[in-house]
């Protein structure tokens, strides 16, 4: 939506986080198979899309939040199961996680402090 709305520069910034968001599935994915379990990747998460900017952003300041309560819970799991590899992996994730929700927050900062339009002037580079 962004790329259509002449926000080249949003683009490009969201292109590369969901990148790094199907990267990160591919790394768990490859972990559980060397675990010798059985991926399920036909249960995903709700997506929510914003009809605006704004809306997005908050929408995947949401989404990074999930993600990072579920890495978190998961790292503990894993420290207590002795899994380190497991462990590795997910701290691995959760550091991109907080980078993601680190920009969104700035994101939104930008919008409220120079108001929406400004914004999005500074999204078409």
């Amino acid at each position: 939506m962004c790329e259509n709305w002449g926000y080249k520069h949003l683009h490009e910034v969201q292109q590369k986080r969901a990148i790094d968001e199907m990267k990160h599935a591919e790394k768990v994915i490859a972990r559980i198979i060397f675990l010798e379990g059985r991926p399920i990747v036909s249960k995903l998460n709700k997506i929510s899309i914003g009809a605006d900017v704004d809306k997005q952003h908050k929408n995947d300041w949401k989404a990074e939040e999930t993600a990072i309560k579920v890495c978190n819970a998961d790292i503990r799991l894993a420290v207590e199961l002795g899994d380190n590899g497991k462990r590795e992996l997910l701290e691995s994730i959760l550091v991109d996680e907080e980078n993601h929700i680190d920009w969104i927050e700035a994101q939104l900062d930008q919008i409220q402090q120079m108001g929406t339009q400004n914004y999005l002037v500074e999204q078409t580079d």
